[in-house]
């Protein structure tokens, strides 16, 4: 086997994030966007003794699994992964992978509840974020979502299937008012051109709609014709606010050099588990309501009772998991780096009347060692990558009981549990929960404990 060559057999199965196995010479190939049972042909692109990588150049055969996919936009576009099987295989299959992760990285066995579904397969979403740009080189003006392995042709998306469908006809109404204006999308590689963004938010339980339409400073156009425009829309919900957000940013990310409200309000109530909260075009909130219910009402059970306890919430965000173990405990401190959702979680937390809730804005690392409070459980729900190893080693000297680990990426968590179980710690329970339907990621919650001598 060598670098280049072609390569051709049948996925054995899927490990995570959607890598598919493919056989081959007695050697394990990985292969991206490969599902088990098809039958692929592939270009070797990394040969190494163990585990060889591949990129995938065609299907040859279906999987028995696969159905006709129910979005007009697949596979073009890159924002969903599994759109050809089942939701009934798609679930196996993440169950699957999250499942020999963890027996891999777990010293002892645990018990492995499965995978518990998103309330919704479709429309779940709460919040997109569509980007401008060709649908291809030097082609008409597109809004949607980046076409699969492509930086910079964009696929207009307006039937996309995790939205409902107020979000195509916002989407549709805003690209026609941006292709009348004559003005060009920002590109991302001259760093010049005026639409950037659109950032569409809905609340799951009012149907209450935030719209922010993002560019650069590069340009002006009449803005007060898209608002009536948008205004105009017979929606299933109602927009509560329409923004304008200017970022001059490099980065291909969606921020805020200055925002300006065109008409209406900046915020929208959403609830939660009972709890409400404010929800601005830049708070963070699961995009997954149902979703993060289920995921949620798991930790408060694997959690247990709190009642009289001391819990540290680290990597916090807006305070939704503090809030939903606040009632019964004595105090709740969460740590977020992020400014504006420390803010956010303070205000939530006075709207739900909860005054045993306290929120510090800072780097988990540095602001733990200045808490004064010994918590008696300890709640992480990190960023992607995972804990830094210094705040996780900071964290294992409390020496609580135990950790419930709540991870959006399980590889950093399988990388995280190495750490915890020299330390004395060992995986009780684990769940795999569905927040992003049909895309290649899913939640991961586990609870650990500390060895008792």
């Amino acid at each position: 086997m060598k670098k280049g060559q072609i390569i051709e057999g049948t996925i054995g199965r899927v490990e995570f994030p959607n890598k598919g196995i493919l056989p081959f010479e007695g050697k394990k190939v990985v292969i991206k966007n490969a599902v088990r049972g098809q039958q692929v042909r592939a270009q070797l692109t990394k040969v190494h003794k163990g585990v060889c990588e591949a990129r995938l150049l065609e299907v040859t055969g279906p999987s028995p699994a696969e159905v006709k996919p129910d979005c007009p936009h697949f596979p073009d576009c890159g924002g969903c992964a599994w759109r050809m099987l089942p939701y009934s295989e798609e679930l196996a299959m993440k169950e699957e992978q999250i499942r020999t992760l963890l027996e891999d990285a777990s010293a002892e066995p645990f018990e492995f509840e499965g995978i518990l579904a998103s309330p919704l397969e479709n429309g779940y979403r709460n919040k997109m974020e569509f980007s401008f740009g060709d649908e291809y080189k030097d082609g008409p003006m597109a809004l949607g979502m980046h076409k699969r392995g492509s930086f910079y042709d964009v696929v207009t998306v307006d039937r996309c299937r995790i939205v409902d469908e107020d979000y195509h006809r916002i989407l549709t109404c805003v690209l026609d008012f941006a292709r009348g204006t004559g003005l060009a999308h920002y590109h991302r590689v001259r760093h010049d051109g005026y639409f950037r963004h659109l950032l569409v938010r809905r609340a799951q339980s009012t149907g209450e709609i935030l719209i922010d339409l993002v560019t650069s400073g590069q340009g002006e156009a009449d803005l007060s014709r898209m608002v009536s425009d948008l205004l105009a829309l017979k929606l299933d919900g109602r927009i509560r606010g329409i923004l304008h957000t200017v970022n001059d940013s490099i980065a291909d990310v969606i921020q805020s050099d200055s925002t300006e409200i065109l008409w209406g309000e900046d915020h929208f109530e959403e609830q939660l588990l009972g709890l409400r909260f404010t929800i601005t075009p830049f708070s963070f909130f699961q995009t997954n309501t149902g979703g993060a219910a289920v995921l949620y009402e798991k930790a408060r059970e694997y959690i247990g009772d709190t009642k009289g306890k001391v819990i540290f919430d680290l990597y916090s965000g807006t305070g939704t998991i503090a809030q939903v173990l606040a009632p019964a405990a004595q105090h709740v401190t969460g740590v977020e780096i992020v400014e504006e959702a420390v803010e956010a979680a303070r205000k939530n937390a006075e709207k739900n009347g909860l005054t045993n809730c306290s929120f510090i804005a800072g780097d988990v690392l540095k602001v733990i060692d200045s808490i004064e409070e010994k918590p008696d459980l300890i709640v992480l729900d990190p960023p992607r990558d995972g804990i830094h190893p210094k705040a996780l080693g900071k964290i294992i000297r409390y020496g609580v009981e135990n950790i419930l680990y709540i991870s959006c990426k399980a590889s950093s968590l399988a990388r995280d549990m190495e750490a915890l179980q020299a330390s004395g710690y060992r995986l009780k329970k684990a769940c795999a929960v569905d927040l992003f339907p049909r895309t290649a990621n899913v939640e991961t919650v586990v609870l650990l404990s500390r060895e008792t001598k």
